[in-house]
């Protein structure tokens, strides 16, 4: 059985978001904030989150769930041999390369939530993006994206594929997000 079957079966049947973002946010930063009300508002909602397990934005959204006592995956990567997984995760699920790991953050998920980030974030939603525009996963998997930080480059790649940003939704606040999901 492959991990996210496995990982699949042993979820509760919530809906499950998948939640990309930096791992250099820092609380008190706004990105921080950011994530850490989408966690909460999310585990209010009923979603289960599954995230990258450690730091950062991923930290903060994981925090914000437990806050109203939501569940959070966190998908780690044994690659990764100095970090450790945060303490507001419910479960870890312990993948062995970035590409299982990315693979897993993707097929667990039932939408997708774009925060601001650096190269590994880019990384993510360009796959998710690509997998949606090419048909290879659902197109009733949402994907959005948090705030304006990405707008240049969903702009700029509007010019060569217009048809491409159709499978994007943009939006301001977590509160947007959690309507667009229910």
């Amino acid at each position: 059985m492959c991990l996210c079957a496995f990982v699949t079966l042993h979820l509760n049947m919530k809906k499950v978001i998948t939640i990309f973002g930096t791992s250099k946010a820092k609380e008190g930063d706004s990105v921080f904030e950011l994530a850490q009300e989408t966690g909460l508002l999310l585990a209010q909602a009923g979603f289960t989150i599954v995230n990258g397990g450690y730091g950062g934005t991923m930290l903060a959204a994981a925090k914000g769930a437990s806050q109203a006592g939501g569940e959070v995956v966190g998908i780690t990567c044994s690659a990764f041999k100095k970090s450790k997984p945060n303490q507001y995760i419910t479960r870890e699920v312990l993948t062995h390369s970035l590409d299982e790991r990315l693979d897993t953050l993707i097929e667990l998920g039932q939408a997708y939530i774009v925060l601001p980030g650096g190269t590994g974030t880019l990384l993510e939603l360009a796959k998710v993006w690509e997998l949606q525009n090419k048909g290879f996963i659902e197109k009733k998997k949402p994907i959005i994206i948090m705030g304006k930080f990405w707008n240049s480059l969903i702009e700029l790649l509007a010019i060569d594929d217009p048809k491409s940003v159709s499978v994007i939704t943009i939006v301001d606040e977590p509160k947007q997000a959690i309507e667009l999901l229910k």
